[in-house]
């Protein structure tokens, strides 16, 4: 019995869909005989509306630059199957594998949320970061156009945000972004995990190539806009020879600065990962796993703050140790901070917007 089928499906990155850590039962594929055990049918993305009340999460996370997000959309059709974010979907009663990836919920009221929230009489501005758990550009957002309302909203009251994609649709922002970022209100980060195409296609299989993340790159920055480039996940074993040659390339692309990620198996998402290298990389799936392990304590996954994101031991030493040559090598540098000094109150201002 397997938690998995045999065959993963069609341009999708889990090879399953496991039960959630809260259901009641847990199922397995069995082979009764009969050629049941067959692929998987072609997964087709279902869109429902999310009814949250509220639009910023606030977080106290030593680990990360920003105390405040906003996520327009709950699961991505990228499919990445590392993402973090996955086991999220358990609290909706879905799966984190084929689920998270194909029953997708948006935020219709996000913009409307996020005025009324600017406005409020507690609020202190501070950096927002846009799309963190999942991506803002992903692939619904071409029709739904959430993401672009709510930086429309973040221009007009001068609230300062950063974001995170990885995915070309951001250029089709570009024209709001490069104004804000005339006003120091915005910052680019674009994520980057890999330089090889047919790679790239089976971590992530619905998101931009990485040669079309580096034009994007380009083009960001040939509008004036700071692009960090993230290099997430590093994965040991299985990208981190990359990390000289991304860093080299996303440089040449226009990046300003840059960061990596050590690659990350909170809850299901250990499974799912697990179940992909014995999938797409079985001839290497025992060495990434041990090489993580040195990095995490002997552990697939070390949830501690200071140690979630880059690892310790001898092995994550040695990836500091060449990120920080190749970053002083390559010229990379720390992006001017954001602006939050021109911040409006919505309701209170009197002069225009940006836009």
């Amino acid at each position: 019995m397997a938690k998995f089928p045999p065959q993963p499906p069609h341009g999708r990155g889990a090879t399953g869909s496991p039960d959630n850590r809260y259901a009641a039962h847990q199922r397995e594929w069995v082979d009764d005989g009969w050629g049941s055990l067959t692929a998987l049918p072609t997964l087709r993305t279902e869109l429902q509306v999310d009814t949250s009340r509220t639009v910023i999460t606030y977080n106290d996370s030593p680990d990360v630059p920003f105390d405040r997000s906003i996520n327009p959309y709950r699961g991505c059709e990228h499919g990445c199957v590392y993402c973090f974010a996955r086991p999220t979907h358990a609290w909706l009663g879905l799966s984190p594998g084929l689920d998270f990836e194909s029953r997708l919920f948006h935020k219709p009221d996000a913009p409307a949320l996020l005025r009324q929230e600017l406005a409020k009489s507690g609020y202190r501005c501070a950096p927002i970061a846009l799309g963190i758990n999942t991506d803002a550009y992903q692939p619904v957002e071409r029709e739904l156009r959430l993401t672009r309302a709510l930086i429309e909203v973040l221009g007009e009251h001068a609230q300062p945000f950063s974001v995170i994609s990885k995915s070309a649709l951001i250029e089709r922002d570009i024209d709001l972004l490069a104004v804000l970022a005339k006003h120091r209100l915005v910052h680019v980060a674009i994520s980057l995990a890999t330089l090889q195409r047919s790679l790239a296609r089976r971590l992530e299989p619905r998101a931009a190539a990485p040669q079309r993340r580096l034009e994007t790159i380009r083009r960001l920055h040939a509008a004036g806009i700071p692009v960090t480039v993230l290099i997430a996940p590093l994965i040991p074993a299985l990208t981190d020879h990359e990390l000289e040659d991304i860093m080299t390339a996303a440089r040449e692309a226009g990046a300003l600065d840059c960061g990596y990620v050590l690659l990350r198996l909170p809850l299901e998402v250990d499974e799912l990962f697990q179940d992909w290298l014995r999938t797409h990389a079985p001839l290497q799936a025992e060495r990434v796993m041990n090489r993580l392990r040195d990095c995490r304590g002997g552990r697939n996954y070390d949830s501690r703050f200071g140690r979630r994101m880059r690892g310790e031991g001898e092995y994550a030493e040695l990836l500091r140790r060449r990120f920080r040559l190749a970053y002083r090598k390559l010229g990379f540098m720390d992006i001017p901070p954001l602006d939050c000094t021109q911040f409006r109150v919505p309701g209170r201002a009197l002069q225009l917007g940006l836009f």
